[in-house]
C-alpha cells in the first residue's frame, strides 16, 4: 500500500481573483496553474510578497506547493496566492496565527474596483467641464 502525502488546502481571494493552494511535505517545490512559480509571476516584489507568510512561520523550503489560480490581473492572483498560502499554513499548525495575525496577512484585502456611475466616465471621473 502506498503512503499517502498529508495535504494542507487553503483558498485565498484578492480583487477578483480566488487561488486554491495545496502544500504537501515536501522540498519546496512551488507551480503556479502548472508552471514554475518564478516564470508565472515575474515580478521580484510580488514574488516576495506571495512568500511572506512562509517567512515568517520559517517553513520556507519545508513544503510542495501547488497552485491553482482564476480571475484578475498578476497583482490579484499573487494577493490570493498570498491568502490562500496563509489559510493553509493555518491548517498545518494553528499556532501560526499569532505570528500571521499582526503581519495582516490572516484578513482578506476587501478592496475592490468600484462601480461606474451614470452621468459619469468612470467610477468618479466627471466628464470635462465646458463654459460654452
Amino acid at each position: 500500500m502506498a503512503k499517502s502525502k498529508v495535504q494542507y488546502r487553503g483558498v485565498g481571494r484578492r480583487k477578483s481573483s480566488v487561488a486554491r493552494v495545496i502544500l504537501t511535505n515536501g522540498k519546496g517545490e512551488f507551480t503556479v496553474n502548472g508552471r514554475k512559480f518564478e516564470e508565472y509571476i515575474p515580478e521580484a516584489a510580488l514574488r516576495l510578497d506571495v512568500v511572506q507568510p512562509l517567512e515568517l512561520t520559517e517553513t520556507t523550503g519545508k513544503f510542495d506547493i501547488t497552485v491553482n489560480v482564476r480571475g484578475g490581473g498578476v497583482s490579484g492572483q499573487a494577493g490570493a496566492i498570498r491568502h490562500g498560502i496563509t489559510r493553509a499554513l493555518m491548517e498545518v499548525n494553528p499556532d501560526y496565527r499569532l505570528t500571521l495575525k499582526p503581519a495582516g496577512l490572516v484578513t482578506r484585502d476587501p478592496r475592490a474596483k468600484e462601480r461606474k456611475k451614470y452621468g459619469l466616465k468612470k467610477a468618479r471621473r466627471a466628464p470635462q467641464f465646458s463654459k460654452r
